[in-house]
């Protein structure tokens, strides 16, 4: 028998690293607190890296979106693999060009396109989808801050047979420069 609400155990369990880059950073404000000459900079190290994990963690628990869509998608050594029940596919992360999100149907979806025009796309609600947030982290000038933001807009969805893209296909990411860059 729980005292605990089990609605009050799962938000605590979905934001358990959000509450121990909280703590880690108020444990360094503590030890920064107690002065001298090796309390303080590593109170403020611990401050800063426990504010730094806090964050992210914040960021990457707002880039999972709620929701079930078909399909699973796999990261592993710099690749996104998709495996739908109709289309799927891969992508390599030197190779991807840019970074799109739709908006069809009331469902969102991720737009990768590589180099030579292929193009991937994987439900933002995919089982496997919030792995995704790592893996446009090391994109080279990509701000997670905006990708995290534009997954947390409402844009109204689109039944029309005429879209108005502008509301519905948003380039987050695109690569500058020439070449593939090593990842």
């Amino acid at each position: 028998m729980s005292f605990v609400r089990p609605e009050l155990v799962e938000a605590a369990h979905r934001l358990r690293e959000v509450i121990a880059g909280t703590a880690l950073a108020g444990f360094g404000a503590w030890t920064a607190a107690q002065g001298g000459w090796f309390l303080t900079p590593l109170g403020f190290v611990l401050l800063a890296v426990g504010l730094g994990w806090a964050l992210t963690s914040w960021r990457r628990l707002r880039f999972q979106q709620d929701g079930e869509a078909p399909g699973i998608v796999r990261v592993t050594e710099a690749q996104i693999a998709y495996f739908g029940p109709r289309v799927g596919g891969f992508v390599g992360l030197p190779d991807l060009a840019e970074i799109r999100l739709l908006t069809l149907r009331g469902r969102r979806i991720w737009k990768l396109k590589q180099g030579d025009g292929l193009v991937l796309h994987i439900p933002v609600e995919a089982d496997g989808a919030a792995a995704l947030f790592d893996a446009f982290a090391v994109l080279p000038g990509i701000d997670m801050a905006a990708i995290v933001a534009a997954l947390g807009s409402d844009v109204p969805p689109s039944d029309s047979r005429v879209v108005a893209l502008a509301g519905v296909d948003r380039l987050l990411w695109t690569r500058t420069g020439a070449g593939i860059v090593a990842v």
